[in-house]
């Protein structure tokens, strides 16, 4: 344990490491989440060429638009979408544009273009919400499960695959719950989902130096002689590593969660996840999908953060050891769109290279006959892998004084 403490504050000590958790905590609550809220996703809208020419009120408009939209009965019902469509329709009219925004106008809007094709006027370039007639905004659900089925024939998704799918769905309840979505769809689609690709730039900057960085700073002849041994230092550096990664998870958890709970708060947490993802399968609500989130960004991370380490231990260039992270979680992203659909699947499965967003999607998983739902894999085997690399990088630092 002493080791381990050492080697803990070891590395909380270096310059580097302040500056990266600083400038993560700024990137990630102070913009993506504070300034987010108050102002250039949810400020009311003044300069319509630029997001960053909205209020800063986004608070304010986030209550009014949560306030609003229980003046719709709580439920998503034909008679609900129809005095959706008709209240924009009439603020619209009368020019009341900040009332128009407390609307869920995207989402509603993709609603339309979804389930009602049919009503689409394609000689103009207004969205559907502006000119679809209310009165014939009928049979919600029967068209949703039409285009669920219609989508998984599209995608090639039958006989057992399709049976799987449509199981899960049968298990969402249905009229769905319904109050503001926009907020819980920009957190749960953009915040929390960008998060693994945030975190994994800044662990690289600090981890991949923990073992290669021994080498540039000659302290080989040193270890030789500690009580420890090599393999006690690995444990240790390992160990320190993991526990570096959960500290900067946490403080950006606590900090998103803060932003939050006093912006968006927690209404409508009981939401099904359809309200983002009409023909999504899984019976989850938004806190569910919420905890997914996290979940899936701190396993990942946990995961990559092995990755780190081994690379760092298999090489003696700090810098090397820095593009090779990086190469390992930005990589995989830009070769996939060149690789047959089932190898992109796989790289999904690497530490933070999947998405948490898969529990929008009906992405599977097929093994050994058995249809597998993408998020179950997309959690657990990155998290598998990365601890898979710890008796190598042990392995590896180990051997060095042999070379």
């Amino acid at each position: 344990m002493e080791l381990i403490r050492l080697e803990h504050k070891k590395l909380w000590r270096k310059t580097s490491t302040k500056i990266s958790v600083l400038l993560c905590l700024v990137y990630v609550i102070v913009i993506g989440g504070i300034l987010s809220f108050q102002w250039f996703t949810y400020g009311s809208r003044n300069d319509y060429t630029s997001s960053f020419g909205n209020n800063f009120d986004g608070r304010s408009m986030i209550k009014d638009s949560q306030e609003y939209s229980l003046t719709f009965g709580g439920e998503l019902t034909d008679k609900a979408l129809q005095q959706m469509v008709t209240d924009y329709q009439n603020m619209a009219a009368a020019n009341l544009d900040r009332e128009q925004q407390l609307l869920d106008r995207s989402i509603i809007d993709s609603w339309l273009e979804q389930l009602y094709p049919e009503l689409k006027d394609t000689g103009t370039y207004y969205t559907m919400i502006t000119y679809a007639s209310p009165e014939k905004l009928t049979g919600f659900y029967a068209r949703r499960t039409q285009a669920l089925e219609d989508f998984l024939e599209i995608n090639e998704q039958t006989g057992a695959e399709r049976e799987y799918l449509l199981r899960m769905e049968e298990k969402v309840e249905k009229p769905f719950s319904y109050e503001f979505s926009e907020g819980w769809s920009n957190l749960l689609a953009s915040m929390i989902a960008e998060l693994g690709t945030v975190i994994a730039l800044f662990l690289a900057v600090v981890l991949s130096p923990l073992f290669s960085g021994e080498w540039r700073d000659h302290t080989s002849p040193l270890l030789l002689t500690t009580k420890h041994g090599w393999e006690g230092i690995a444990h240790a550096k390992i160990i320190t590593g993991l526990l570096f990664t959960t500290e900067l998870f946490l403080l950006l958890a606590a900090g998103l969660l803060l932003s939050q709970s006093f912006y968006l708060g927690w209404s409508g947490w009981d939401m099904p996840i359809q309200m983002i993802k009409l023909i999504a399968v899984a019976p989850m609500n938004m806190l569910q999908a919420e905890i997914y989130e996290y979940g899936f960004t701190l396993l990942g991370a946990l995961g990559y953060t092995c990755i780190i380490l081994l690379i760092s231990s298999a090489v003696r260039n700090n810098m090397f050891a820095l593009i090779f992270s990086l190469t390992a979680v930005y990589l995989p992203p830009v070769i996939a769109q060149y690789l047959p659909f089932s190898l992109q699947r796989a790289l999904d499965l690497l530490p933070l290279v999947g998405s948490p967003t898969d529990i929008f999607r009906t992405n599977t998983f097929c093994l050994f006959g058995i249809y597998i739902w993408s998020p179950y894999l997309l959690i657990t085997v990155p998290v598998l892998i990365g601890f898979l690399c710890i008796p190598f990088t042990v392995r590896r630092w180990a051997r060095r004084p042999k070379n």
